[in-house]
């Protein structure tokens, strides 16, 4: 489809982009490593918002682009988010701080409110000392971390025989017969390299615990995806409940060296103790910033990304950086001086790792404005380039994206997708209807550092962080000041549609969500 859009003389735009620093506040290898993107911007700022009218986009996009990539509290901001604070979990004082963090940050940012809203998460949950003793047939060593929301084990522990269910499919479970009756499990897994692998990961886990409850095991033991002792913790459930069974990830060499003993026809008696503690429903907070329209203040764009993270490591990648992203992308808009025509709310949420509960939680107290919300924005996978948005499964925002983005597009910014997903904060917004963007993003450091002990800002690249941040200022700021709609919001009918076109229908029945669609505890109602 050909795109017509206005351009403005690069003069002032070469100007500003030729005073941006040479270096990000973290010391960087390179002399000048944001030379070739200023050059980038340089050829490709200057278009409207709207292939129809002219804008203010022209004149605050490469004001957005500068502050971006100049000198900026982003660096500091996230030290102090992930050194300081450390992992995150949702109902913990580390939580209860970094919403502190939050709240002072957006502050600072210039935004014309902050404030937290409230909701309840059904249960809290840390865990104990959670131990592996083997008993025979000789003792070894064995690390291992509990599944997030597991329950724990009898005071006392669970002795019993473990069992190796392979992939803990139907046919390996009914191999091992009556045997995996109050036995351990211990299901294997392949090594983790790719997103589909790690949703897969994720997809295989429910029917698994199924057939091990079915089965009458006692707890399972699962393989961690991850080489080189590499520890992570994940939660089985979706919407914040305790899980059936005790869990626990076990390193993968030594989850290799039982299948090896019980593959040589050895018994292997085992005492795991999972201690975990387990509370009360519990009050927890989003945090939500705000910068008023000029024309339309009620309508508005949603700019998010979690907040929480798992504790092993300090949660930098996942998602610390992208939560101070979403601060600076708010810093970097205020310090245009341009209002843009719809107001734009920065929400950091908590309890996405226990099934995006922040996020529903906003959508459900803020049902009666989803029609009012223009867009929303979502970034969750680290500090990968973003090449792209998935539009969650909708064509009829494709051509506003690719006028919106162009100031970007050289950047690499030109890989949209019409998928549809589960797993990130954009999900219930999605389900409510309104447009919906989820970053596209390399895969860089992400997915061995995914939940992992070495999940720390070491692995964050500063002047990655701020190439996206730029990238969604620029989006941001467009799909507020756009003179028509970014897209209309679907019916309940056009929503099922497209969960069916997508095949998202048949993961959020793996994962146990589909049944909340359908009885209308998430989604738009009928």
């Amino acid at each position: 489809m050909t795109r017509h859009s206005r351009r403005l003389t690069l003069l002032p735009i070469l100007f500003i982009i030729s005073q941006l620093p040479a270096a990000a506040q973290a010391p960087l290898a390179q002399s000048d490593p944001l030379a070739r993107i200023r050059t980038a911007a340089a050829q490709n700022v200057g278009p409207t918002c709207s292939t129809t009218d002219a804008s203010l986009c022209a004149e605050a996009w490469p004001k957005i682009i500068a502050s971006a990539l100049g000198p900026s509290p982003l660096y500091e901001n996230l030290r102090r988010l992930t050194d300081e604070i450390g992992g995150r979990q949702t109902g913990t004082p580390a939580m209860a701080r970094a919403i502190t963090w939050a709240t002072d940050a957006f502050h600072q940012a210039g935004v014309d409110s902050v404030r937290t809203e409230d909701y309840t998460i059904p249960v809290s949950w840390s865990e104990g000392a959670t131990h592996l003793e083997v008993l025979a047939p000789m003792p070894f060593p064995v690390r291992l971390v509990s599944i997030g929301w597991a329950p724990p084990t009898p005071n006392d522990g669970i002795t019993a025989n473990v069992v190796d269910v392979g992939d803990g499919q139907p046919a390996d479970f009914a191999h091992v017969g009556n045997a995996a009756k109050s036995a351990i499990v211990l299901v294997h897994s392949e090594l983790l390299q790719t997103l589909d692998e790690l949703f897969a990961e994720y997809m295989q886990a429910p029917g698994v615990i199924d057939r091990s409850v079915s089965a009458g095991a006692s707890a399972i033991l699962w393989m961690s995806s991850r080489e080189h002792g590499l520890l992570y913790r994940h939660t089985n459930t979706s919407d914040g409940t305790l899980d059936r069974l005790p869990q626990a990830i076990v390193a993968r060499e030594d989850a290799q060296r039982i299948a090896r003993f019980l593959a040589a026809g050895q018994t292997l008696r085992v005492r795991l103790e999972i201690p975990n503690q387990i509370g009360g429903p519990v009050q927890q907070h989003n945090v939500v910033a705000e910068i008023r329209g000029r024309e339309k203040p009620d309508e508005y764009v949603v700019v998010g990304a979690h907040l929480d993270s798992w504790e092993l490591g300090t949660g930098a990648l996942d998602n610390g950086c992208n939560a101070a992203l979403v601060i600076e992308t708010a810093r970097d808009i205020v310090s245009t001086g341009i209002k843009p025509r719809r107001s734009i709310r920065f929400i950091l949420y908590s309890g996405e790792e226990q099934g995006m509960l922040g996020s529903w939680a906003y959508v459900r107290a803020h049902r009666a404005e989803m029609d009012r919300i223009a867009g929303v924005v979502v970034i969750d996978e680290g500090i990968g380039r973003i090449t792209g948005f998935s539009m969650g499964g909708r064509h009829d925002t494709e051509s506003a994206l690719r006028t919106i983005v162009k100031p970007v597009e050289s950047w690499g910014v030109i890989n949209d997708t019409l998928d549809a997903m589960w797993g990130t904060d954009h999900f219930d917004y999605m389900l409510e209807g309104v447009p919906t963007l989820v970053a596209n993003q390399e895969p860089a450091n992400y997915m061995v550092n995914y939940h992992a002990a070495s999940d720390t800002l070491d692995k964050v690249d500063i002047r990655e962080l701020k190439i996206n941040t730029a990238i969604i200022g620029v989006i941001a700021f467009g799909i507020a000041e756009t003179p028509e709609r970014f897209g209309p919001r679907q019916s309940r009918a056009e929503i099922e549609v497209m969960l069916k076109q997508t095949g998202l229908d048949q993961q959020l029945q793996m994962v146990g969500v589909w049944k909340q669609w359908q009885n209308g505890t998430r989604g738009r109602q009928p």
